[in-house]
């Protein structure tokens, strides 16, 4: 255990995260790698590879990935907005080389190959875009800094690369979280209007203009199975798990879904480990993002408090997509769970956005000097 009394870097980080939410994206890491090994070894037996080649990959990733988020949990905040600014620069950069450069796969140019690592840039776009985002609209209430414009500016800057991949999932995602913190810095309700014109535009936009937008549309309200077969298939393994599940390796439905280990691995978890199963997964994410918003209510600090909502959004909205995708709410959006879906780019922009989260909701001196609580509450200033 690590005294109070202890002046170290260390000392101060323990005695000032926040542990539950932080043991709660440990239980949620950790239950990741239980839940890939039901889903993963169909996968890859189909690919020809080794039956546990998905897990060992995930585990593989999971050691920097929990060191990243350490690391980056150890910022200031000052230092959290460089840094995102750096990665946002790289990330975007990364991102327009992938749609001259990068492979088509599945008809989109997403990926891009550094040597034999495939990354995924618009992963760690994300949770960059949210700091500077928040960094930009809370700028306009303690500054002469034109915040409202720069946030402004910065939402097309972002979503058009994206558009171009084309990931209208994450188009969506990235845009939904831009408009939740506007409405944070205190929009006019003429924005809201705008706003929402602006936005079923976009959609009947992209529906006319982008195939596969208007095909995933198409084959979610026509509900022809044929058309929607990974769905379709879903939807049968909530069916045949029930509340208690078949057991682990005894599901059927994974080895004939092609994502059961990303996309649907929910699914395959239903089936295996039951709805009751399932349902407590859906609460570890609410209490992630419910005492992330407590914690934004009660920081001081108008970017703190913004960038924390934002994270937190973000990581619940992904979860919410992928979740209702597995029940056919919502048309196939091709979005990971997060920390349970394999794939190394989500992880480690997953590691990446929590430990930005973990930063930000550490309690931190005052302006007096006075220790006190991210959210205001003071405690005793300890002796030097």
């Amino acid at each position: 255990m690590v005294s109070r009394a202890e002046r170290s870097l260390v000392g101060d980080w323990w005695w000032t995260i926040d542990k539950a939410l932080i043991g709660a994206l440990g239980v949620l890491m950790t239950s990741g790698v239980v839940l890939l090994m039901a889903g993963g070894p169909p996968v890859a037996q189909r690919l020809g590879l080794d039956t546990f080649h998905f897990v060992n990959r995930q585990a593989v990733f999971l050691a920097p990935a929990v060191l990243l988020m350490l690391a980056v949990s150890f910022l200031t905040p000052r230092l959290v907005r460089r840094v995102a600014l750096v990665v946002y620069v790289g990330s975007l950069a990364l991102v327009l080389a992938a749609l001259e450069f990068g492979p088509e796969i599945k008809g989109a140019h997403r990926w891009i190959y550094l040597g034999p690592f495939g990354l995924q840039p618009s992963e760690f776009l994300k949770p960059a875009f949210v700091i500077l985002a928040a960094w930009a609209f809370s700028e306009k209430a303690r500054s002469e800094m034109p915040g409202t414009p720069l946030a402004i500016l910065l939402l097309p800057l972002t979503i058009v690369p994206l558009i171009l991949q084309p990931d209208f999932g994450q188009t969506m995602l990235v845009t939904v979280v831009w408009a939740c913190l506007f409405f944070i810095a205190g929009l006019h309700w003429i924005w809201v209007i705008g706003l929402g014109g602006a936005g079923a535009v976009g959609i009947f936009a992209a529906y006319e203009l982008l195939p596969h937008v208007r095909a995933r549309i198409e084959r979610f309200l026509s509900g022809d199975a044929s058309e929607s077969f990974q769905v379709e298939t879903a939807l049968q393994s909530f069916a045949s798990g029930g509340w208690l599940g078949r057991g682990p390796g005894e599901g059927t439905v994974k080895r004939i879904l092609p994502d059961a280990h990303t996309d649907f691995i929910f699914a395959v978890t239903a089936e295996e480990f039951g709805i009751a199963v399932c349902l407590a997964i859906v609460c570890l994410y609410a209490f992630i993002v419910l005492r992330g918003l407590l914690l934004a209510q009660r920081s001081q600090d108008a970017f703190c408090r913004m960038a924390i909502a934002g994270l937190v959004l973000m990581f619940g909205l992904q979860a919410s997509i992928n979740m209702m995708v597995n029940l056919h709410l919502v048309p196939a959006k091709g979005m990971t769970l997060p920390f349970i879906s394999y794939g190394g780019s989500s992880l480690l922009s997953l590691a990446l956005a929590t430990g930005f989260l973990i930063a930000l909701t550490r309690r931190r001196p005052a302006a007096g000097g006075a220790r006190t609580e991210a959210y205001g509450v003071a405690l005793v200033e300890r002796p030097a």
